[in-house]
């Protein structure tokens, strides 16, 4: 998968090659190249935002654990996300749909065009009912406090979370956030074969 100043970078080798050897520039070239500038608005002074290759290979997150739990760590090799323990004094009671935001003393410092998004563990809600009320809750880039989970109880019975309990897993994921994305106000959307349909408008089966 390439991205866009990957894009123009192997545009503007070509933009060379085709000088080299016709001895004038492609001037249609040329104009499809700023054109593709002006869209994702790269400029020579604008501050570089990393390949697609270099998010995939170079992303770290940073964090500062402030609890007395153990840091979070990717607990086997090729897993997609690493645990959530509950940072709280005493056991936290939780009665049927019922819902409390449970800290975790862990602050995050994300790389560039990626979020921390916090989901349910798989056990804790086929077990017990436990989830993440707003799931996958999303940690921006730019935040730089306590994370914590909103805590649901979606079974019939009490469930107690313990001190440094595993309550929820957080996952790295790539966004197309605003270093990507402009957003652009107009009267018109272009139509489609679905059109404004939704809703279970595709049936059942």
């Amino acid at each position: 998968m390439m991205d866009t100043k990957e894009l123009l970078t192997m545009i503007e080798n070509f933009q060379n090659m085709s000088k080299d050897i016709n001895g004038s520039e492609d001037l249609e070239l040329n104009q499809y190249v700023e054109e593709l500038k002006k869209i994702y608005s790269l400029d020579e002074n604008d501050v570089e935002t990393p390949t697609y290759t270099e998010m995939l290979n170079k992303t770290t997150t940073k964090f500062i654990n402030n609890s007395n739990n153990e840091d979070p760590t990717y607990a086997k090799e090729g897993d997609s996300g690493f645990d959530l323990r509950a940072f709280i004094d005493e056991p936290v009671t939780l009665k049927p749909l019922e819902r409390k935001l449970i800290p975790t003393g862990l602050k995050f410092e994300l790389s560039p065009n990626t979020e921390l998004q916090v989901r349910p563990r798989s056990g804790m809600a086929l077990k017990h009912g436990i989830s993440v009320l707003n799931t996958p809750g999303t940690v921006d880039e730019g935040y730089r406090g306590d994370v914590g989970i909103i805590a649901v109880n979606l079974s019939n019975e009490v469930y107690t979370i313990q001190p440094g309990e595993r309550i929820a897993q957080a996952v790295i994921m790539n966004v197309v956030g605003h270093r990507l994305s402009n957003l652009e106000k107009v009267e018109n959307l272009t139509e489609t074969e679905r059109g404004d349909t939704g809703y279970g408008s595709s049936g059942k089966n």
